[in-house]
């Protein structure tokens, strides 16, 4: 796995924690291991799905990061380093890749304006119209690390 992957799995690790056990994330999505989204039938049974093994859980998160780097690759278009590459990739896991597409902080990046991305990301701190600590937090770290 790349620097940049490395970097985003403890950024992940960190924020997501790890759940064996399915679980409904903060809007409802049947969720396990490292934010594993297991479905997008909001308030889904959890019984339709096992709990897992710690293996699966890393072995999942690499594979979805692994899909939003590809995201980040495709959408990005200037230069990144690997704190930058490694933050947006953190940002497209949780947010989702067409969140990234639509956003005025991949267009603003893609203008070449790197300063404003910290507050960009700021901005994605809301689920279901609630702001949530846990996003905040993590929109801060992710803007740390790309201008770190």
């Amino acid at each position: 796995m790349d620097a940049a992957l490395e970097i985003a799995a403890q950024l992940a690790e960190h924020h997501e924690g790890l759940r064996l056990k399915p679980y409904h994330d903060p809007v409802g999505y049947p969720t396990v291991g490292y934010g594993h989204l297991l479905s997008k039938e909001a308030w889904a049974p959890l019984s339709r799905w096992p709990a897992i093994s710690l293996d699966i859980a890393k072995k999942w998160l690499r594979e979805d990061l692994l899909t939003a780097a590809r995201a980040v690759d495709r959408l990005i278009t200037v230069p990144l380093n690997d704190n930058q590459r490694a933050a947006l990739i953190d940002f497209v896991f949780n947010a989702g890749a067409g969140n990234l597409q639509a956003s005025a902080l991949r267009r603003r990046l893609n203008q070449g304006f790197y300063d404003e991305v910290p507050y960009q990301l700021s901005r994605w701190v809301y689920a279901k119209g609630v702001r949530l600590p846990g996003l905040v937090r993590r929109r801060k770290e992710e803007g740390e690390l790309f201008t770190a």
